[in-house]
């Protein structure tokens, strides 16, 4: 019996939950901004990126937990976002401000690292993904490239939820990090469980310190107050955790980009490149694959429409059938990582006089967004990972549209959960994982069973066949205009 705390440190702002350890059951909330302004879409994947104090960091912490929300808290998890470098001198201050978000100043980074490891497979086969702009690697790289003198003082690497810890814990010699938050950097290893010390010196031009990397229900320590901190982790896997996800979930978010992702009981290395590995919060891992394009097909369809929001957008597409008369989108707006055709524009296909209306278009813009994920999900499929059913995050899984396409389109259950801090909820039951294996009542192997989340379910039932001729006549239009894209 107590209270923990899960801590959320996203791009934008912190959410803290203060849970009941046995049944997970949120008791109190705080929230509050980071005093930083942040460029709209940093950390989000959406390509802009800015350095951050990290400083900003701790003071919105500081203001979330203000009127006593801590009290009576025995233990801390932390979640934050990924991909958030932090270097460190020898004395452990910040070498430059943390370099967050989708950093597009990387890209060139991040083509340098491929050809100086000898290309995708290499880099897949290393540590079980391929660098991209957002990664830690290549941050280090541009460092290197662009700021020598900051790159050789740099003698510590953190990521946020690292730095965080590290603070709450008074900043003790010891700094550690997760399997989650590592598998993430380009430089460890979720199928070796082991750094790659000679990718960071290929990227930063010499070695440097590395956070060691403890157990999914390790404590990374206590505070001098006696407040139990857990191993923290990157947001995605929190946010996993916090789902209650097991073998034959997968999730799939909608934000402007897409991700698919689910619990498989290896790493998955994947010479093309369009897996990602990661290691999950419980000891399993959480293989990705990425879309550039999800609700951005959406917006920029009601956007020719003339429509003012995508509820309206949902609604206009509801009066279509499924097909949208045979009315195809290709939504590869911004280009595509899933099927890798980084150059690439969309396509509109199908278009006849009955086709050519607007309800019609609406619903294939839907379609369109949710082949393309499906797509995405078959590509976790082919490598033996199995898919019972599908959790839809992002405000457009809200949609009547999306809930009416994905259950047919995906082929499987699709579970819409209620809003939720999940990330947070997730670094909490983290912390009641701990807390129970350093007082001797919970099992290091298995974390605690909390309710699950609150969740509409949705059945394909009859229309699987429907789906199954719509997801048809999508791979039918997608290989006429980009033949052997998912052989390439």
């Amino acid at each position: 019996m107590g209270i923990v705390a899960g801590l959320d440190s996203s791009p934008d702002f912190t959410r803290i939950v203060v849970c009941d350890t046995d049944t997970g059951a949120v008791l109190r909330q705080g929230y509050a901004p980071h005093p930083v302004d942040t460029p709209e879409g940093a950390g989000t994947g959406a390509g802009r990126a800015s350095d951050v104090d990290p400083q900003a960091w701790l003071l919105s912490l500081g203001e979330a937990a203000g009127g006593g929300l801590l009290e009576g808290v025995q233990a801390i998890g932390v979640s934050a976002q990924q991909n958030a470098l932090v270097p460190l001198d020898a004395q452990g201050n910040t070498v430059r401000p943390a370099m967050v978000g989708g950093d597009k100043r990387a890209q060139v980074a991040a083509a340098d690292l491929l050809d100086a490891l000898g290309g995708r497979e290499a880099w897949a086969q290393a540590v079980g993904c391929v660098p991209q702009a957002a990664q830690p690697v290549t941050k280090l790289r541009w460092l290197a490239k662009t700021e020598p003198e900051n790159a050789r003082r740099t003698a510590v690497l953190l990521q946020a939820h690292d730095w965080l810890v590290w603070q709450l814990l008074g900043r003790p010699v010891r700094r550690t990090t997760d399997r989650g938050g590592a598998s993430g950097t380009g430089y460890w290893s979720a199928a070796t469980g082991g750094y790659r010390p000679d990718l960071v010196e290929l990227a930063l031009g010499h070695q440097v310190m590395l956070p060691e990397v403890i157990g999914p229900s390790d404590a990374a320590g206590t505070t001098p107050e006696g407040l139990l901190i857990s191993a923290g982790t990157g947001e995605t896997m929190a946010a996993a955790f916090g789902l209650g996800l097991g073998f034959g979930d997968a999730v799939v978010s909608l934000g402007a980009s897409g991700s698919v992702m689910a619990v498989h009981p290896e790493a998955l290395a994947d010479p093309s490149g369009m897996i990602t590995s990661l290691a999950d919060a419980t000891g399993m891992h959480l293989p990705v694959v990425t879309t550039l394009n999800a609700v951005r097909t959406l917006r920029g369809t009601a956007e020719l429409l003339g429509l003012a929001d995508l509820e309206s957008l949902s609604d206009l597409a509801m009066k279509s059938t499924p097909g949208s008369h045979g009315l195809v989108m290709l939504p590869y707006l911004e280009g595509e990582r899933t099927p890798n055709l980084p150059h690439t524009a969309g396509t509109l296909a199908g278009l006849r006089r009955e086709s050519m209306r607007a309800e019609h278009l609406a619903r294939a813009s839907f379609e369109g967004m949710l082949c393309g994920l499906a797509d995405a999900l078959d590509v976790l499929r082919g490598r033996g990972v199995e898919v019972r059913r599908v959790f839809l995050l992002g405000g457009a899984a809200e949609l009547p549209a999306v809930q009416a396409a994905a259950p047919m389109l995906f082929g499987a259950q699709v579970v819409v959960p209620q809003p939720a801090d999940y990330a947070a909820i997730g670094a909490a039951r983290q912390a009641a994982w701990a807390l129970g294996v350093s007082q001797g009542t919970l099992d290091p192997r298995t974390p605690p069973v909390w309710q699950g989340a609150a969740a509409q379910v949705l059945e394909p039932g009859d229309e699987l066949a429907v789906g199954q001729a719509v997801r048809q006549q999508y791979v039918s239009v997608r290989e006429q205009t980009h033949p052997g894209a998912f052989r390439a």
